[in-house]
């Protein structure tokens, strides 16, 4: 392992090997961050046909939220079959046919690992991971001399990175 002698080389030495160590939860983050993107769009999902019991008597919200499905909408009524956009559900057996459209499995679980809340088991790794993001970002200061050309230019190109970020949150 390489030797450290001060902190410019501690957060070089550091920075490369949590790099390499992290380069594989980079690119799953990076590739379903672009996914999470389009999610209100059916790009790369496949549609896929359900049939099952859930409980009876459910409204429409309720319906939505036994069913996972966001902004369910009934559109008519007929009896006990309350008919929605998606499929139908018959309130006084709980049988609900519909269709979704998904993610490939795979997929799926790295948005799934993206939207991650604390209550989470993988919530850890995610803490953990920004974090590392936040060193990065740190350490990258530390990569070149002061008084180098390449560390004056790293430093503008920061500047008009923070200004480009805080213009486009609030756009």
């Amino acid at each position: 392992m390489d030797k450290i002698k001060d902190t410019r080389s501690f957060m070089r030495v550091t920075h490369r090997y949590l790099g390499y160590f992290l380069s594989g939860i980079m690119l799953i983050y990076s590739i379903s961050g672009v996914l999470l993107i389009y999610r209100d769009t059916d790009f790369l999902k496949n549609e896929k046909k359900y049939d099952k019991i859930i409980a009876k008597n459910l409204d429409g919200k309720a319906l939505g939220k036994e069913l996972k499905m966001k902004n369910l909408e009934v559109e008519k009524t007929e009896g006990n079959i309350l008919k929605f956009k998606q499929g139908t559900y018959d309130s006084s057996t709980g049988r609900a046919k519909y269709t979704k459209k998904e993610l490939p499995f795979v997929l799926d679980k790295m948005t799934k690992l993206h939207k991650a809340q604390s209550k989470d088991t993988l919530s850890p790794l995610n803490a953990f991971f920004g974090i590392s993001l936040f060193f990065f970002v740190i350490s990258s200061f530390w990569m070149f001399n002061t008084k180098s050309k390449a560390f004056k230019r790293g430093i503008k190109f920061a500047v008009a990175g923070i200004i480009v970020s805080i213009i486009l949150l609030f756009i």
